[in-house]
């Protein structure tokens, strides 16, 4: 087994470190007080290739490997988790479930403005009363001669005020439960598709969420994405490589944090030494280091996995479930190094225990992740 980066990764992680330090780290807490990431942000995101990555190239993508995805989505993690959703959601769940579920017609029409950074996406599944329990959704999707017409609230939106397309599920058919959803690409100028920013919230304060309300939106036929009645397939086939998108980007806040602490202890003097000195700040330290590179290891598997074609499904829970819950104590380890000054926006830790709690809710709770890890091991088939 090979752990080490080839020349071409390596390369790719620079590219990233040098983007985070030049575009995004100056800004992160102006963004977060704001709670607005900068506009512009994403162009520069899809003129650095970051957007395309993992997609072909006769669509307009960067190309290169999942591991690579992973390294860019660690550092921009580490910069800030809200422009991270960016290319989690806009790349991760939607322009990589084009390219794997989508007709040559949109593929041609949708990938190339979404890897370039003139296109954004996001992905609408949560509803307001269904967030885990996601195969009971109740949006609509009614057949009406060579189109259909949607109706319904999706909620807590990556992307939503943002975004050029929808990658939306409803249920089409009667049929029970998963069997009734289908999934559509719908273009976010449509009429009777509103849009509502959310804000006051905990963390990732600078990202893009919205609620969507869909009142008779009508779509072509030709938007359906993948055959009808295989929507919850898709959404759950493009889940599966976000959870490793987040638990990379778990990993980012975690060395974060672990940056942040490290150095804050050998500035920091209190009883005529650094703080270094003292064994119980070593040992907050040092478990956020095990931390970080237990998360990173298992993250590296599923990107492993996915790349030779192997089955990661569960794998990526591991690794979303693990991770998640790791940047929160490594966030919460590090606030405690810097003590009363951690808990002011003045310094880092504080966001980045912000923006690390909702990892553990989103793509699948860390208790969803557990029934899902359980399942596979004891081959139950249903909750």
């Amino acid at each position: 087994m090979d752990l080490g980066l080839n020349d071409e990764q390596v390369a790719v992680r620079q590219l990233a470190r040098d983007f985070v330090e030049r575009e995004i780290a100056p800004h992160a807490a102006a963004w977060d007080r704001a709670e607005s990431v900068g506009r512009g942000i994403v162009k520069r995101l899809g003129d650095v290739g970051f957007l395309g990555l993992t997609i072909d190239e006769e669509y307009g993508g960067s190309g290169g490997d999942h591991l690579s995805y992973c390294l860019v989505t660690e550092e921009l993690g580490r910069g800030d988790s809200s422009v991270r959703g960016i290319v989690s959601v806009s790349l991760g769940l939607v322009a990589k479930t084009v390219a794997a579920w989508g007709s040559e017609e949109q593929k041609r029409r949708w990938l190339p403005g979404l890897t370039a950074g003139e296109y954004v996406g996001c992905f609408g599944l949560t509803e307001p009363g269904t967030g885990s329990d996601a195969g009971n959704l109740t949006t609509r999707a009614v057949r009406d001669g060579d189109a259909y017409v949607l109706s319904g609230t999706k909620m807590f939106i990556t992307n939503g005020t943002w975004a050029d397309v929808v990658l939306l599920f409803a249920r089409s058919t009667d049929a029970p439960g998963h069997q009734g959803v289908s999934a559509f690409l719908v273009p976010a100028d449509s009429t009777g598709l509103t849009r509502r920013a959310v804000h006051g919230k905990l963390g990732l304060r600078g990202q893009a969420t919205a609620e969507l309300v869909l009142e008779d939106v009508r779509v072509p036929a030709e938007a359906l994405l993948g055959p009808e009645g295989k929507g919850f397939s898709v959404a759950m086939s493009a889940l599966a490589k976000g959870r490793m998108s987040v638990a990379a980007g778990c990993v980012g806040i975690a060395q974060a944090a672990l940056d942040a602490a490290v150095a804050y202890a050998t500035e920091r003097e209190q009883f005529g030494r650094t703080i270094a000195h003292h064994q119980l700040v070593q040992e907050l330290i040092t478990d956020i280091a095990v931390d970080v590179d237990a998360a990173r290891l298992l993250t590296w598997r599923v990107a492993d996995l996915v790349d030779r074609g192997l089955p990661f499904a569960t794998e990526a829970s591991k690794a979303k479930l693990f991770a998640s819950e790791a940047a929160v104590r490594a966030a919460n380890n590090a606030l405690q190094v810097f003590g009363g000054y951690g808990y002011i926006d003045e310094y880092p830790v504080g966001k980045l225990l912000r923006d690390a709690r909702v990892m553990t809710l989103y793509e699948g709770t860390s208790q969803i992740q557990k029934l899902l890890i359980g399942r596979a091991l004891t081959g139950v088939s249903a909750f």
